[in-house]
């Protein structure tokens, strides 16, 4: 039982020197994500429409 009391201390203790991301930050990369998303799905649809046509010509 000591071990796991001195993991919870230094555990909390590591969390303290955690420096978090600001709203901002956190604002940024999110759009981010939401654009990168976006443009590969784009991407993704523009490839699988392309094959579609593609083996609709074939057969």
């Amino acid at each position: 039982m000591k071990k796991v009391i001195q993991f919870v201390k230094e555990s909390y203790a590591e969390l303290k020197k955690v420096i978090w991301p600001g709203r901002d930050d956190v604002v940024s990369s999110v759009k981010v994500v939401l654009i990168s998303t976006i443009i590969i799905a784009g991407v993704l649809g523009l490839i699988d429409v392309l094959l579609l046509f593609g083996i609709r010509a074939i057969f």
